[in-house]
């Protein structure tokens, strides 16, 4: 996707979330983060907005160091005055990337073609994911743009699941794995036809996006026929965009998300246990 499209997709989830947040209600609980309200929610992600535009307008050469999660549920604005607050910041968030110079250069934390379009795509999918527990409190379910929920699982995959924070950590999150410490899991996108192998060898996660030409298919049908034809595999999840989005998030359930597994499901249960994308 273009830094346009990410921006388009920030701005327009940015405010679908404030609208599910306001029908909901400050104290509504969110299913999807168990501890959370829906101002937690808000003072979370309106500070996440604006830490992310400090790099665009201040130009760090290291990623700004922020306070921990307990700090920022302290802070934000009153309850009477939340909502507002949220929504500034997403405005200046939108209006800080809209207009920023495409050469600016400042402190990433995963690889991207610009430092604006990691920042445009890192804030889109933020967003988007944190509507989704605006939805849940509002006892709703949002469905995704496939294109921009394959992005959404591409940056998680790809991204978020290259990252050292995220490798499994002997003894501990990686218990469900398979003794031998090797496997292949797989992921198919049957509306678009995408695919990523998330291999597990020497207790390392070793993920990349699949080529066309690697798995012999299209959107529809033909993408969960050539997922079935892929050798090797030692756990496939195939499914919708929006709901493989979703669940690979931990967002929702696999019946929910319209999703099917075959073969061992330990991989899978490894890798939603390992890759959880937290504050700190």
């Amino acid at each position: 996707m273009k830094i346009a499209e990410h921006l388009d997709e920030l701005r327009r989830q940015g405010e679908l979330l404030a609208v599910r947040a306001n029908q909901a209600g400050l104290v509504a609980a969110i299913p999807s983060c168990p501890s959370w309200q829906v101002k937690d929610l808000l003072r979370h992600t309106g500070y996440v907005h604006r830490w992310a535009a400090r790099h665009i307008t201040e130009c760090p050469r290291e990623v700004i160091d922020g306070p921990s999660e307990t700090e920022i549920l302290r802070g934000g604005a009153t309850d009477p005055d939340l909502l507002d607050w949220f929504r500034a910041g997403h405005a200046a968030l939108v209006e800080t990337l809209t207009t920023a110079d495409p050469a600016v250069d400042c402190a990433t934390f995963m690889a991207a073609p610009s430092p604006l379009a990691f920042w445009a795509r890192r804030q889109a999918h933020e967003t988007a994911i944190h509507r989704a527990d605006a939805e849940r409190a509002a006892a709703t379910t949002p469905d995704y743009a496939p294109e921009f929920a394959a992005d959404g699982i591409d940056e998680l995959i790809t991204g978020f699941g290259a990252r050292r924070k995220y490798q499994p950590q002997p003894q501990s999150q990686f218990q469900a794995a398979p003794a031998s410490g090797e496997g292949l899991l797989r992921v198919v996108t049957t509306d678009t036809g995408d695919a990523w192998s998330i291999e597990l060898r020497q207790g390392h996660l070793q993920p990349r996006r699949e080529t066309k030409a690697e798995t012999g298919a299209e959107a529809g049908a033909d993408a969960a026929n050539g997922a079935r034809r892929q050798d090797g595999a030692g756990c496939t999840v195939i499914g919708p965009a929006s709901g493989l989005y979703l669940y690979l998030w931990n967002r929702i359930g696999a019946t929910e998300a319209d999703i099917a597994t075959t073969g061992d499901p330990a991989l899978l249960a490894s890798w939603l246990a390992t890759v959880k994308v937290r504050w700190d």
